[in-house]
This record gives C-alpha cells, sequence and structure tokens, in this order.
C-alpha cells in the first residue's frame, strides 16, 4: 500500500525516552507499520481527525489513507471487515471509540473472531486487534463508563490484555499486532495522558500471559488491572510512608492468558491478598482471581481472599455519587487495612 507524500519525521531507534500512555501506544502502531505492510488501523475517526483520543495522530499523513481508514459509524460492519481482512492475511488495528461500543460488535468478536482458528481447523487464523479504552471517573453517565473486562476474558479463542503503564501499552500492542490469534487491547481513559519511561526498541515487546510484579513488599498482595494498577500503587506508597504498611502490587497485564504462578508467589509471600477492578465484582475478573488463589495457595492464606470493584449499579451522572461507586485509592486503602485486621 503506497504512503501518503506527507511524513513524520521517524522515531529514534534506540534509547529510553518519556512519553504519555496514547504516545506509546502511537509508536508501537508506527513501528509495526514500518516493520510489516500488512498492519493497517481502521476505525471512526483515526485518519483525518487524528483519532477521539488523539491516539493515531500523525499516522495518516505518515501512512496515507490506504492504511489508516475511517470508516462509518458501524462497529458490527468494521470489525466485521478487520476479521475478513485478517482471514485473507492482513494484519488490520481496529479502534473502537469505547469499549461500551464493542457491544455492538459482539457476534463479530465473540462468535467469529475468536472461533475461526478451531473452525477452520487452524488452516485459517484470525491476527486481528481490537483497541479501545474502557473506564470511569469522567461523568460519562451508565451506558459509557462500563469496564467489560471480565466478559471478554471468558471468552475461549480471544487473547485480552491491559496495560497499565506506557511500557507496557508499547509492549502489550506490539505483541498483539505480530500475535496470528485476535487480541483485545483494552485501554483506560485516564491514563491516556499518564507519562513513563518507555524503550524506543521497536523489536522489544511484553509477553502476552505475564504477569508483573509492579511494587515489591511483603505484609499483603494487591492484585489489579489497568487503572486499579495506578491507583494500588498510589495506595502502597501512602500506606508505606503513613504507617510502614508493606503492599505488593501485582499488575495482571494480562487478563486471557493468566499468568496465576506469579500471583500465587507472591501470594506465598504475604499470606494476604486484596483483589481490584474497575468492572463489577460478581462474576468479575476478581472473581476468577479469588478462585484461583484459592485452590492454588489454599494453605498459605492467613485470611479470606477480599475483592474490590465498581457498584453494582448503572453508574450515575452526579460527580459525588460517580466516586461513591468507585473503586477509588480511599476505598482501596480501608480495604487492604481491613485485610491486614488493622481497621475493622
Amino acid at each position: 500500500m503506497s504512503g501518503s507524500s506527507v511524513a513524520a519525521a521517524p522515531a529514534p531507534a534506540s534509547g529510553v525516552e518519556t512519553m504519555t500512555y496514547r504516545e506509546a501506544l502511537r509508536l508501537a502502531m508506527r513501528q509495526e507499520m514500518e516493520r510489516d505492510e500488512r498492519v493497517f488501523v481502521m476505525g471512526e475517526e483515526v485518519g483525518l481527525f487524528d483519532g477521539s483520543y488523539k491516539v493515531t495522530a500523525g499516522l495518516m499523513d505518515e501512512f496515507g489513507p490506504d492504511r489508516v481508514r475511517d470508516t462509518p459509524i458501524s462497529e458490527e460492519g468494521f470489525v466485521g471487515a478487520g476479521v475478513g481482512a485478517a482471514m485473507l492475511g492482513e494484519r488490520p488495528i481496529v479502534e473502537i471509540m469505547t469499549l461500551n461500543f464493542l457491544l455492538v460488535a459482539m457476534d463479530q468478536v465473540v462468535n467469529h473472531a475468536a472461533k475461526i482458528g478451531a473452525m477452520f481447523g487452524g488452516e485459517v487464523r484470525c491476527p486481528l486487534v481490537i483497541r479501545t479504552p474502557n473506564g470511569a471517573g469522567n461523568q460519562l453517565t451508565a451506558q459509557h463508563s462500563q469496564s467489560f473486562d471480565g466478559w471478554f476474558a471468558g471468552t475461549p479463542g480471544l487473547k485480552v490484555v491491559a496495560p497499565a503503564n506506557p511500557a507496557d501499552a508499547k509492549g502489550l500492542l506490539k505483541a498483539a499486532i505480530r500475535d496470528d490469534d485476535p487480541v483485545l487491547v483494552i485501554e483506560n481513559l485516564p491514563i491516556y495522558k499518564e507519562k513513563g519511561e518507555v524503550d524506543l526498541d521497536p523489536d522489544l515487546v511484553a509477553p502476552i500471559g505475564r504477569a508483573a510484579v509492579a511494587r515489591e513488599g511483603s505484609d499483603l498482595t494487591v492484585v489489579a488491572h489497568s487503572f486499579a494498577t495506578v491507583r494500588a500503587l498510589k495506595v502502597a506508597e501512602k500506606l508505606a510512608a503513613e504507617k510502614g504498611v508493606s503492599l505488593e502490587v501485582v499488575d495482571l497485564r494480562s487478563l486471557r492468558p493468566l499468568d496465576v504462578e506469579t500471583i500465587a508467589a507472591s501470594v506465598a509471600k504475604t499470606s494476604r491478598v486484596l483483589c481490584v477492578e474497575e468492572g463489577w465484582p460478581s462474576y468479575g475478573v476478581t472473581a476468577e482471581i479469588a478462585a484461583r488463589i484459592q485452590h492454588a495457595c489454599f494453605d498459605d492464606l492467613d485470611a479470606p481472599v477480599e475483592r474490590l470493584g465498581m457498584a453494582e449499579v448503572p453508574l450515575p451522572y452526579a460527580k459525588e455519587l460517580e466516586l461513591a461507586a468507585m473503586p477509588t485509592e480511599d476505598r482501596i486503602e480501608r480495604a487492604a487495612l481491613q485485610v491486614l485486621e488493622l481497621v475493622r
């Protein structure tokens, strides 16, 4: 596919640079589009408008409209087009404006993309990447503030990752683009502006299916992903400074496949665990984690596995009510102290 006559300056090929989460995602796409001409981007407003959240800013100028394609407001249609392109050997990156809108294309994701490899006996694969943000806290109300991580992570054949920092945003997106199976990359609205150090190496990817110990500790394990990890790290820093409490934070990074070994090793060390998510706890990610911990770490636990998530209500618009429903830092702190039996 031919590129545009207007090209952005190429990114440095080595070293470490501080950048935002959205810039790290853009770097990953640029590097993979330079590496493999089969990689292209499609979605609502990804080209001329530079993306709803400016993640794809400049890519149309650099690679042209054939490889950065604006689509109609029809998620079922363009996700289906992405599935077909992937089956024919292309490597599409489909951007959905928000995870809530992916519900319109659930049939394409769950009944087609996730099942193609098995239904065709492995002779046809579906190397499709779907990028989409989720999360609450922006007063976007009940239909635009949901976290369906657990829904999609429960789908066999679909890989699901949720980076919590710029380095993992770059590394996991690159790994997803190179994967021969469909991968859902769940981003997060509040994290887009967060900054961190990112390795510029175009060959460096973060492995799908491996959690990371984001902060080492000895008193309590907090298992989280996405924005819950960001909050947990802030709570860990505060409790260490104010109360001498040592929290170990395990960032899941990948929801399917799930790295139980890293979680179990941490729980075996601390003997207490709090699982945090932005989704609804019932039938959610923390429910699965709690079940896995109970099976793998039964003899290591000194207290029941505790969970914290979004209040199980349609999220209200009023800021005070929205905050009251969310797993904020104050709620994580109190839940951690309760598991440690330091408060009632």
